[in-house]
C-alpha cells in the first residue's frame, strides 16, 4: 500500500520536487490548482441580495429552538470557521458527535460532513437546523413559520428570491446560506507565493519537499489541499479510536469502515483540534499520526517541524469585510 501511494506522487510528477524551490506552476500548479475567489454553483447563482440574506441567516440563533444557536456558533468565522472544541456544543448544552470542521473552503470539496452524507453546502445546511442535538428546530415548517413573522426578514427573501409566491422557505433559506459560504475564501502566502510573488524560508521550502516525498499529497491535493476524496484512516497501521466506522453508516457497505472524508489542510494552524474526533490538539502530533497510520513512515522531528513549518504559509487571510456580523432583521 505504501508503494502505491508514492506510485500516486510520482505519477503526478510530485516525487520531482526540490527541497531548495518548489514548482510554481506546470505539474504543481495543475495537482494543487489555483485558488477561486468564489465557490460558484451553477444550480444557485450568487446575487447580493442573496449574498446579505445568507450572511444574516448564518448568524441567526432564531434558527434554533432556544433562540442561541446560529451556524456560527459552532463554526465561528473570526476563528477561521471552527469553534475550538473536539465537539461541539449544541441544543441544552449537548455534544455532539464529530469534530465541527471549518466552513472556509468547504463549498469547494467534493461533499458535506466527515461522512460525505449531504452533497453541497445548500444541502449540508439543512442539516444542524433540524438535528435535535445541534439547533433542534422539529421541522422545516416551524423554521418557515419563525421567519415569516419575522417583517425585515419576509422583505430579504422577497429581494432574495424575487418572482416566487412563496420565498419564505426552509430550502430558500438553505440556499442563501450556501451563496454566502461560497463566498469564504482565505488566500495565503503559499498562493502569492505559488502566483510569484514573495517567497519561502529554507524550512518551509524544505517542509513542502517532505511533504511531497513522503506521499502526503497523494490525497491532500487540489485547490483546497484535501476535501476532493474519502480515505480509510489507519489504512496502513490501525488508527487508535474505532469507535467511529465513518462513511459505512451511510454506505453501508464494509470497504467504507472507517472511511471519512479527507479534510482540507487550508488554515489547518489554526482549526485543530484534529481529525473527526477531535481528539488531537497539537498539529505536530497530527502530522506525525498522518505519517504512522496513513503512510507507515516514522517521520523524524526535524521532518515534522518542517512540515508544520510549510503547513503555516497555508493560513489564509480572513476576510473581515464579508464576514462581518450584521445587524439582524426584527
Amino acid at each position: 500500500m505504501k508503494t502505491q501511494l508514492f506510485a500516486l506522487v510520482a505519477v503526478a510528477g510530485l516525487a520531482l520536487a526540490q527541497p531548495q524551490e518548489p514548482m510554481k506552476g506546470g505539474m504543481m500548479g495543475r495537482m494543487m490548482g489555483a485558488l477561486p475567489a468564489n465557490m460558484e454553483s451553477g444550480h444557485n447563482p450568487s446575487t447580493a441580495a442573496k449574498v446579505k440574506l445568507g450572511r444574516m441567516l448564518y448568524y441567526e440563533p432564531r434558527l434554533s429552538l432556544a433562540n442561541d444557536v446560529s451556524c456560527n456558533s459552532c463554526h465561528d468565522l473570526a476563528s477561521y470557521g471552527v469553534d475550538g472544541k473536539a465537539t461541539s456544543t449544541g441544543h441544552k448544552g449537548q455534544i455532539g458527535g464529530r469534530n465541527s470542521p471549518t466552513v472556509y473552503h468547504a463549498a469547494g470539496h467534493l461533499a458535506q460532513f466527515w461522512d460525505g452524507r449531504a452533497a453541497d453546502v445548500e444541502e449540508q445546511a439543512k442539516g444542524p437546523v433540524l438535528n435535535p442535538i445541534e439547533m433542534a428546530m422539529p421541522s422545516r415548517a416551524e423554521v418557515e413559520w419563525r421567519l415569516e413573522r419575522i417583517p425585515g426578514y419576509v422583505e430579504l427573501f422577497k429581494q432574495a428570491f424575487p418572482g416566487e409566491a412563496k420565498p419564505v422557505t426552509f430550502n430558500n433559506m438553505a440556499l442563501a446560506i450556501g451563496v454566502f459560504e461560497r463566498g469564504l475564501v482565505t488566500p495565503s502566502r503559499w498562493d502569492r507565493f505559488m502566483q510569484g510573488g514573495g517567497g519561502l524560508s529554507a524550512q518551509e521550502m524544505s517542509g513542502h519537499h517532505e511533504f511531497m516525498h513522503s506521499g502526503c499529497a497523494s490525497c491532500h491535493n487540489g485547490p483546497y489541499l484535501g476535501g476532493g476524496s474519502y480515505q480509510k484512516v489507519g489504512v496502513m497501521n490501525p488508527w487508535p479510536n474505532q469507535l467511529d466506522l465513518g462513511r459505512v453508516g451511510i454506505t453501508h457497505a464494509d470497504k467504507d469502515k472507517m472511511v471519512f472524508k479527507v479534510p482540507s489542510l487550508r488554515n489547518i494552524e489554526k482549526t485543530g483540534p484534529y481529525f473527526h474526533d477531535g481528539k488531537v490538539g497539537k498539529l505536530d502530533e497530527a502530522v506525525k499520526m498522518m505519517g504512522k497510520h496513513q503512510l507507515n513512515v516514522q517521520l523524524s522531528e526535524t521532518q515534522v517541524t518542517n512540515i508544520v513549518a510549510w503547513l503555516k504559509t497555508l493560513t489564509g487571510e480572513i476576510p473581515k469585510a464579508y464576514i462581518e456580523k450584521p445587524h439582524l432583521p426584527r
